[in-house]
């Protein structure tokens, strides 16, 4: 008699988030999400003396920039600098006006003490900046099917990605003679695991343990995946969109990974099982 075989569903493996935007990943077992996203996921930004932000595009070495919580603040450690705490909790600050692509934010800036430290890493004059408790920037109103917001991230509060999207993509750079990369440079929230290649792109709606999230719109990537998150450097400036041009082609853009939206806050857990209820 042959046995039946038993359906695996798909679980969240891993779970990240990215306190201060564009810098280092911290990873999570089980995490809270408020409104904007996982709780004090790109909450600061770094920005320019335009007031536009900063990101890994310009100075990759903002990869080694590590945050970490510990007791009532955010932690921020780099090679060659002291650690510099910024408090979780404090009072509102006058309101500076700061963009995210086309988005203009209100921001609360962080002081003279984590603008020189900054500034002093990345070599350039720059300041940190926190997203003001009332401020609430909304997704895009094409994709959502409620309002919803987000917080510094480049437009949606969370990217979710299968383990076995980036083993094809390993498949295809190593068919081209390139080294296989870490999930890390694609700097996802959730990661799952038991599914098929890409078989994110054909979720609309997820239940993953008490959240139901949607799945709104393919993420098309840019050069910050050709930066090494370990080292804070460009190995090689063509991979991995390079070899992403040749098969996840949409429109003159590569695409990989999947944004989504939750609309009320709640709580993930790594093994969480990923329930799709609907598909495009």
């Amino acid at each position: 008699m042959m046995k039946k075989q038993m359906n695996i569903e798909p679980t969240l493996s891993a779970l990240f988030s990215y306190p201060v935007k564009a810098c280092g990943a911290l990873s999570h077992m089980q995490i809270e999400l408020d409104e904007r996203g996982p709780i004090w996921d790109r909450r600061w930004m770094v920005i320019d003396v335009n007031d536009m932000f900063v990101t890994q595009r310009e100075h990759p070495a903002m990869a080694l920039i590590q945050p970490t919580f510990a007791g009532d603040c955010l932690y921020l450690a780099a090679p060659g600098m002291p650690t510099v705490g910024i408090a979780l909790h404090r009072e509102p600050a006058p309101i500076s006006k700061v963009q995210v692509w086309k988005d203009v934010c209100e921001a609360w800036d962080e002081g003279e003490t984590l603008a020189s430290w900054l500034s002093d890493y990345l070599h350039t004059p720059v300041r940190l900046v926190r997203m003001a408790d009332n401020f609430v920037r909304p997704v895009d109103s094409r994709y959502a099917l409620q309002p919803a917001q987000t917080g510094f991230s480049d437009g949606f509060p969370l990217l979710i990605v299968s383990e076995a999207s980036l083993a094809e993509l390993n498949r295809h750079l190593t068919a081209r003679g390139s080294e296989p990369i870490p999930m890390s440079r694609f700097r996802p929230n959730l990661v799952v695991t038991g599914c098929d290649a890409f078989a994110e792109d054909t979720w609309r709606t997820v239940q993953i343990g008490s959240m139901t999230l949607d799945v709104v719109k393919p993420c098309a990537r840019c050069v910050v995946t050709t930066v090494d998150q370990a080292t804070g450097t460009v190995p090689d400036s063509a991979e991995p969109l390079a070899t992403l041009k040749t098969f996840r082609q949409q429109n003159n853009k590569v695409m990989f990974a999947q944004n989504a939206i939750h609309y009320a806050p709640g709580t993930l857990v790594v093994g969480d099982v990923v329930t799709v209820q609907t598909t495009r």
